[in-house]
């Protein structure tokens, strides 16, 4: 088993405001359903570990796009969303930010007990790994974050968190149990941060020596891992920026959306009556459930979908993400029930768009398509942590 990935974030203070936490656990419910009918239980816990993957999930939820306030709101968000779904779904997210980290062997006990795992097993992993990434790796990132999500058969990924306040960074480290074979040599699957320097590391492959002269973390001897954890840095600044995109995925999107209708497609007749700034969101959202590995490089694109609390790149359209949110609502609840053309048609939206992106070439101006938004946002409910849109003054004036 090793780390999965890391990633390295601007560190913010902000809060997520109750409009939307409510929001972001329905649609990371509704994720979460949908990728589990389509893949099983074992391909959420091998996403959680993918640091590109999770900072794409915070965007299309309405997150700041490159916040650390990603990883505390998305993990609180689906731990309670799921854990009252945990015996039908089968996941179980334990612990979380401050107080809530420290109540993780607790859970994980109380799991253990109603689902025969062993829970003295997984308070031991779940506490290595933290030694781990708060002694082991003296990086100087304290841990203040630690969730810990299991399944029904015992499979896990952890997604922890640590604070350098002196750089005014975060950087989130993620786990995976699949992949893990020593706790004590190159167990990771993935850190994300900027390059700090020289640190000390003893759990890489070359302390191995100091390792074994100054602790003994458990009674399995070191192995040799040679798979390289992801790594994801996140820029300083706030606003989404032409480079922070692939400019042709993002391009391919917004002409499915805009510039076509559900009926120029069959596959996407089911989606009809579905408005085009909808099915922006409802494109992004379909990546994020379908997509490969291999699409998440640019988690700002997704911040299209939804916006961020912030105002980056535009404030969150409220009246969309509801529609976003109900159509994947009864999507999911279709094909429980043995009907996923509509599950089927939200899929198609993402695979038209990738097949979109061959020769495509984005003419959209980047800055004036974050200017529309902005200024249409007020028509879709926008609401940011200062609060409600209000439309430009000259539409204001047509008002009266």
């Amino acid at each position: 088993m090793k780390r999965s990935g890391s990633a390295d974030l601007p560190l913010h203070y902000g809060y997520v405001p109750k409009w939307l936490a409510e929001r972001m656990a329905k649609l990371g419910l509704a994720i979460t359903e949908a990728i589990i009918t389509e893949y099983g239980k074992a391909e959420i816990l091998r996403r959680l570990s993918d640091p590109f993957w999770f900072q794409s999930l915070g965007a299309v939820m309405g997150m700041d796009w490159h916040s650390s306030g990603i990883t505390t709101s998305v993990m609180g968000a689906l731990k309670r969303a799921i854990n009252p779904h945990s015996k039908d779904l089968g996941i179980y997210i334990c612990g979380g930010k401050g107080k809530f980290s420290r109540e993780t062997p607790n859970e994980l006990i109380k799991i253990g007990n109603a689902t025969g795992l062993d829970g003295n097993y997984l308070v031991r992993c779940s506490k290595l790994s933290a030694k781990v990434d708060n002694t082991a790796v003296q990086d100087g990132f304290q841990l203040y974050m630690h969730s810990f999500i299991v399944t029904e058969d015992g499979q896990w990924t952890v997604v922890q968190q640590g604070m350098s306040p002196g750089s005014s960074t975060a950087r989130r480290y993620h786990w995976h149990s699949s992949s893990l074979k020593s706790f004590v040599e190159e167990p990771h699957t993935a850190i994300c941060g900027i390059n700090q320097g020289n640190i000390l590391n003893m759990v890489a492959r070359e302390a191995s020596a100091s390792r074994n002269s100054v602790m003994e973390m458990t009674n399995e001897s070191p192995k040799i891992m040679l798979a390289e954890a992801q790594k994801l840095i996140m820029p300083a600044h706030h606003d989404v920026r032409a480079k922070d995109v692939d400019l042709k995925r993002l391009g391919s999107v917004l002409w499915l959306a805009h510039e076509k209708k559900p009926a120029d497609f069959e596959e996407l007749l089911l989606l009809e009556g579905v408005g085009p700034r909808t099915l922006q969101s409802l494109a992004l959202v379909s990546e994020v459930i379908y997509g490969t590995p291999s699409r998440f490089k640019d988690p700002a694109r997704f911040s299209f979908a939804h916006g961020g609390k912030d105002g980056h790149p535009f404030p969150v359209p409220v009246k969309v993400y509801d529609e976003t949110i109900g159509v994947l609502q009864q999507a999911v609840h279709k094909a429980k029930i043995g009907n996923s053309d509509k599950q089927e048609a939200i899929k198609k939206l993402a695979e038209i768009a990738r097949r979109a992106e061959k020769g495509f070439t984005p003419n959209a101006d980047f800055d004036k398509v974050i200017e529309k938004e902005r200024n249409e946002s007020w028509r879709y409910g926008g609401q940011t942590v200062f609060g409600k849109e209000k439309p430009p003054l000259n539409k204001q004036l047509q008002l009266f």
